[in-house]
């Protein structure tokens, strides 16, 4: 159950905390961005949100844990590597208003994914009896 309760935080996460950041003025609705950096941003949002949905079934639906742990993984990992790597490609998490959202003191993206990728490492090192345990459900 901790297993199903941890990749439900993270889909809820990067399939509806995300979009409900970013559909706005600072993002899609961004007058500076050019139209078809928006439509990259949609498409992002889109394609993680389904993931998302992917995810939510295989766990509750399918009790299957390691698929929606590593889809969790991929779309952490890819915001953490383009973070990461942001001085590289021009890239920046301050907003057009010139603001950052932190917590603790660390930007909240990276924080929030960095969290959901670790649990969803720990899901994958859950002992072998827990996983089929939660598979025979």
């Amino acid at each position: 159950m901790l297993a199903k309760l941890i990749i439900t935080f993270g889909a809820l996460l990067y399939g509806l905390g995300v979009p409900l950041l970013e559909i706005n003025q600072t993002h899609v609705f961004n007058p500076q961005w050019e139209p078809h950096m928006r439509l990259h941003e949609v498409w992002q949002l889109a394609t993680n949100s389904a993931l998302a949905l992917l995810a939510l079934w295989l766990a509750w639906a399918r009790n299957n844990i390691r698929l929606p742990s590593i889809l969790a993984m991929l779309v952490t990992g890819g915001f953490l590597f383009a973070y990461l790597m942001r001085e590289g490609y021009g890239g920046s998490m301050v907003l057009s208003d010139g603001s950052e959202k932190l917590l603790f003191g660390l930007n909240l993206g990276a924080f929030a994914f960095g969290a959901v990728f670790l649990l969803s490492v720990l899901t994958l090192l859950l002992p072998s009896s827990e996983r089929a345990a939660v598979a025979q459900r």
